[in-house]
């Protein structure tokens, strides 16, 4: 059954402890390729993992636009009024941008050795249900104290407040009939993982939702479906093992037959995310055309080379910002011509128009750090000699958030180039030898732009401990944009074809 749900897909991240800087660059990457929800488990008994909502918060401030979500918050370490309280304020802060994955908590003896109640399986998911209620009347702008008794939790009087920006959903991460029944009458989506509930499952669990929903009066379609994913981009078959096609066909066929419309990618390899993107464009192409009653899968629309190649490079900088330059752009070599006789699918393109999405994401930062720079100078004009203190005080403000913003993109960019030299550039390598000379320059160029970086980093070390001024910060940053915006159109100028005449973004 399709539900019509709009499709989502996003990560699941495992939150490692021991390099946080690369668990948030994924979900920064998550972001950078389109899609549309990161999410991290949470077993607060687990010291090898971060805590989620403090690594939640991170995430969402480090990012723009993307979701963030538990999967699953554990519920029985988690009080339910103070995790009420948690998600709105994080949903305040964030505009509207989180969601609550809630588990019964399914590890009930760790939960118990770290000083949580001792429950069983079946009180466990008495509790739950009483949580619900009481976050629910948390997130209520109205009604009074909320006196709410119970077996587990006993809310007598409690404070409403403070209301989420948005409807926040609560999804419950569930796999037998009771639990399935508390999802079908008091949860806003169902959210398991492939590796407990295979495809064949599915229709079995659905109907369970569907038929407690319908007891409780509700519309069955307001439960939305997620689905957990593990699977690789090899192999010769089987649920989500090969291509990116077959990925497609499967997740496109679990749309319509079984009304999956959320569908999360357990995996912390950037190459999976990047061709996981390209997943999510492919089945949302497909479920929308079978929505508007093309019941035969169509060739899509064929862009003719000979009108002009669809997807266009942005140009570097007509103006530079700096006197110095780093890169000889006289000695980049060039790949191979454009065949004016060939073809490309609206899917072929959208790698290379995907390249540049995430580019634009590194000009749209770049342009930022001038503006930060430019409130730092305007910080420090006009200052008398009575209010001294006070406007140095202003300035180290100022020069912190600087700094803290910079090292954040400094690091964004350097994640970017480390995936490509991982992952991208050995591929095109293979694909099509003629590429090799610009790979090479082009991964050149990452060791010239990481120098140019520190050239940034140092000039904002020099400006917090005096040695420098904000004018070495300007012709610092002035050269990374230079530097940088050359670089970025030079990959996009040779790249952009090759990516969709060879599929390998």
């Amino acid at each position: 059954m399709d539900y019509g749900h709009d499709l989502v897909f996003g990560t699941f991240l495992t939150p490692a402890i021991d390099d946080p800087a690369r668990v948030i660059a994924l979900a920064q990457l998550t972001e950078q390729v389109g899609l549309d929800l990161v999410t991290f488990q949470d077993h607060p008994y687990q010291p090898r993992l971060m805590d989620a909502w403090t690594l939640l918060s991170v995430v969402a401030a480090q990012t723009q636009r993307i979701k963030v979500a538990t999967n699953v918050a554990n519920l029985p370490l988690r009080h339910p009024v103070v995790l009420a309280r948690s998600v709105a304020t994080l949903d305040q802060i964030t505009g509207g941008r989180v969601e609550l994955g809630l588990g019964a908590g399914g590890f009930l003896e760790a939960v118990a050795a770290n000083a949580g109640p001792h429950l069983t399986a079946g009180q466990s998911i008495s509790a739950l249900e009483e949580a619900i209620a009481i976050i629910r009347e948390v997130w209520s702008p109205t009604g009074g104290g909320i006196k709410l008794p119970g077996k587990h939790y006993t809310v007598s009087g409690a404070k409403r407040g403070p209301q989420p920006a948005h409807d926040v959903q609560i999804w419950l991460g569930a796999y037998k009939p009771r639990m399935l029944a508390v999802t079908g009458r008091l949860a806003d989506g169902w959210l398991p993982s492939s590796g407990y509930a295979g495809p064949d499952q599915l229709a079995a669990m659905n109907k369970l939702i569907d038929e407690a929903a319908v007891d409780a009066g509700r519309d069955p379609g307001s439960v939305r479906r997620l689905y957990n994913l593990s699977g690789q981009f090899a192999g010769n078959g089987g649920f989500l093992q090969g291509p990116e096609e077959l990925w497609i066909d499967q997740l496109t066929e679990l749309t319509l037959d079984e009304g999956m419309s959320t569908y999360i990618l357990g995996s912390d390899d950037p190459t999976d995310i990047r061709r996981f993107a390209e997943v999510a464009a492919g089945v949302r192409e497909a479920v929308e055309a079978a929505r508007n009653g093309i019941v035969a899968p169509v060739p899509a629309e064929v862009v003719p080379q000979s009108s002009g190649f669809a997807v266009v490079p942005t140009p570097p900088p007509a103006v530079r910002r700096s006197a110095v330059q780093v890169l000889d752009e006289s000695e980049r070599p060039v790949g191979p011509a454009l065949d004016p006789e060939r073809s490309y699918t609206p899917y072929q393109l959208s790698s290379g128009q995907h390249l540049i999405e995430v580019h634009d994401h590194l000009r749209a930062e770049l342009e930022q750090i001038h503006d930060l720079v430019e409130q730092v100078a305007a910080g420090s004009m006009g200052i008398g000699q009575a209010r001294s203190h006070i406007n140095t005080m202003t300035m180290r403000q100022n020069n912190w958030t600087l700094g803290t913003y910079c090292e954040s993109y400094c690091r964004l960019v350097t994640t970017h180039h480390s995936i490509e030299d991982a992952s991208l550039f050995p591929r095109l390598r293979r694909a099509d030898p003629a590429l090799v000379p610009v790979v090479d320059r082009l991964q050149a160029e990452h060791l010239i732009i990481h120098d140019v970086l520190e050239g940034v980093d140092k000039a904002l070390v020099a400006l917090v401990d005096g040695s420098g001024n904000i004018d070495g910060l300007r012709a610092a940053v002035d050269l990374l944009d230079d530097t940088l915006l050359s670089h970025l159109s030079y990959e996009e100028r040779e790249l952009v074809e090759p990516l969709a005449r060879l599929g390998v973004m």
